[in-house]
């Protein structure tokens, strides 16, 4: 069976990379000196950090073949439907890492290229390799892969690591718990079917719906960081208020969820799903108001 350029897009995770490329645009737009840098070399960091994470996902892809045919949402991938063989995933995945780290490292700066790459090795050995298929704390300490983005747009551009992208980083790993533990809520037979130990599926519905709020409180307050530290105005601090209180409440709806007392829903996780989609849109958001706030300030 022959393979289609839209499988060897789907490779990359598409879905994945919008949010990915947008954290990065976001760190790279609101890093001091941003306005001198070339349009040429921002749009080529954007570019390499859209790459690398595709790449990431690729090899993701190729590692998690076993589990993905057993799973409802990835049996139609196209490795294991079988439109692209593993090897040709793997090797896809390895030339663009390579190439966006050394693209990175010769359009901006080698600091930029190291983290780039670091990003990608989180994702592939530490996340997929090794806690993926080990605890159901691997979305926790996983969770890092997916930070990496502004800390990238901000070293491509100063070259240098300082506070402020160390707090978005800080952010996005904070709200990946509550976001992935909310869809694994309604997909944890698939996970338990696949010998994944993710925390539904390890703890029960109960105790990760409890993580899902926990979490979320651990994560509002730290988005007014920016503003506490005079990196952003009071405006930017009344939207990430406004969006947190909308989280927890869709995170406290979780928890309270109708269920019965093996903590299985009644509901058909109807809270859960509304959680994780609000989850995506908070995140884009959130980032957005930052963004759009600091352009104004220094404007």
């Amino acid at each position: 069976m022959g393979s289609e350029v839209r499988d060897w897009i789907t490779l990359l995770k598409p879905r994945v990379l919008s949010l990915v490329v947008y954290s990065g645009v976001a760190g790279l737009l609101v890093a001091p000196g941003v306005g001198e840098m070339p349009l040429v070399l921002a749009l080529t960091a954007i570019l390499c950090i859209t790459i690398a994470a595709g790449a990431a996902g690729a090899i993701n892809m190729w590692y998690d073949r076993d589990i993905d045919a057993v799973m409802r949402r990835t049996q139609k991938r196209p490795i294991p439907s079988g439109r692209i063989s593993a090897d040709g995933a793997l090797a896809y995945g390895v030339l663009l890492a390579v190439g966006s780290v050394a693209l990175m490292g010769l359009a901006t700066n080698w600091l930029a290229a190291a983290v780039l790459a670091g990003s990608i090795l989180f994702y592939v050995v530490i996340y997929t390799m090794w806690l993926k298929r080990r605890t159901p704390q691997n979305i926790v300490i996983g969770g890092a892969a997916g930070a990496f983005p502004p800390l990238i747009g901000w070293v491509a551009v100063t070259g240098s690591v300082e506070a402020l992208p160390l707090v978005l980083f800080a952010i996005i790993f904070m709200w990946t718990p509550p976001h992935f533990w909310a869809l694994s809520l309604w997909a944890h037979q698939d996970y338990q079917r696949a010998g994944v130990p993710m925390l539904p599926v390890v703890s029960g519905a109960r105790e990760t719906r409890k993580q899902v709020v926990i979490y979320t409180v651990l994560l509002v307050p730290l988005t007014l960081v920016p503003w506490l530290m005079g990196f952003n105005s009071w405006a930017y601090g009344l939207v990430a208020a406004l969006l947190g209180a909308n989280f927890l409440r869709h995170a406290w709806a979780v928890w309270r969820d109708a269920q019965d007392a093996q903590g299985v829903s009644q509901t058909q996780d109807m809270p859960a799903k509304r959680c994780f989609k609000y989850s995506i849109s908070y995140l884009f958001l959130l980032l957005g108001a930052l963004v759009v706030d600091r352009l104004w300030l220094v404007a």
